[in-house]
């Protein structure tokens, strides 16, 4: 574990001497909220990360009181007829809504103090067409995708090692990855993220289909170098896949990344997610198991000298 609390595994390369080494990132923080103020025992929350306020009210929630308590609730909203007049259409704002854990105000003050998180509840649960929906399925399926590629090669020999990392904090300040990336110092890096899914309303250039195969992100922050290889690789796999361009920074540990040290070579692998940032995320477990396979099949293909061709183009 690193000193701000990411999680490093080491899986040793079969090269002599002083292997070069490739960090895989996954982030295993969520977003979620923290109390702001309590009165009369309900609570008021503020956002941490990206939360997606309009779907708040009704949310099952955990509030993560200071006195060790894990306290079930739910997010309410007042009546329209207390709210002031611009809230009383469309999404209210946060500042509005409550938590409820259903405890007595004098209970609530012994138990929960400002500054305590809340988190989503709600299970997940599979949908048709080998879908998982839930919350938090932004970082799990990260984390699953890093673990399948981790069970493809138990069986694989490769001679670089591999640093298998699950980042904190990506969704505010990339801490983790930053700290990671420069305590680890791999030779290449590659994050694993998820990016926006096709859906009802959503425009073909921004969004891509889901169970369809996995992406492959060009821009600022991915080198050039490792996305043809990766989509060579593909090619070879036969592992479908699909070109994301962002133009901007990419908003994942892929920055940070890159940005270490004196920079790092890197890539970013996605999987495509809808409704991103809500109680309700959904995935395709075979694009999870794609992207755990073409990471295994990259990490294999790494020959000794790779990083000695590594070239900008």
């Amino acid at each position: 574990m690193s000193r701000v609390g990411s999680l490093h595994a080491l899986k040793k390369g079969i090269g002599k001497g002083k292997r070069p080494s490739v960090m895989i990132a996954t982030h295993m923080d969520s977003i979620g909220m923290i109390v702001s103020k309590i009165v009369d025992g309900f609570l008021y929350i503020t956002s941490v990360g990206g939360v997606d306020i309009r779907v708040l009210p009704g949310a099952e929630v955990t509030v993560h009181a200071s006195s060790g308590d894990e306290l079930p609730a739910v997010v309410a909203m007042p009546p329209v007829r207390y709210l002031p007049e611009k809230e009383k259409n469309g999404a209210v704002g946060i500042r509005y809504l409550l938590v409820d854990t259903g405890l007595l105000p004098r209970d609530v003050s012994k138990k929960v103090r400002v500054g305590d998180l809340v988190s989503y509840s709600n299970a997940p649960f599979e949908l048709a067409g080998d879908i998982v929906s839930g919350h938090t399925i932004d970082n799990r399926a990260s984390v699953a995708a890093l673990t399948v590629c981790l069970e493809e090669l138990q069986g694989k020999r490769h001679v670089w090692d591999v640093w298998a990392v699950a980042t904190v904090q990506e969704e505010t300040n990339f801490l983790g990855a930053y700290t990671s990336a420069f305590q680890l110092q791999p030779d290449i890096a590659i994050a694993v993220d998820g990016t926006f899914a096709k859906g009802p309303g959503a425009s073909d250039w921004q969004t891509h289909p889901m169970g369809k195969g996995v992406g492959l992100c060009i821009g600022p922050n991915m080198h050039p170098f490792l996305h043809k290889k990766l989509r060579e690789l593909a090619d070879q796999l036969e592992i479908p896949w699909f070109l994301d361009v962002t133009p901007v920074h990419s908003g994942t540990d892929a920055y940070p990344m890159q940005v270490s040290m004196e920079g790092i070579p890197t890539a970013l692998v996605e999987f495509p997610m809808r409704y991103m940032h809500t109680p309700v995320e959904s995935v395709s477990i075979k694009d999870i198991q794609r992207t755990g396979r073409l990471l295994a099949e990259f990490i294999v293909s790494l020959e000794e000298n790779f990083f000695d061709t590594i070239v900008w183009e």
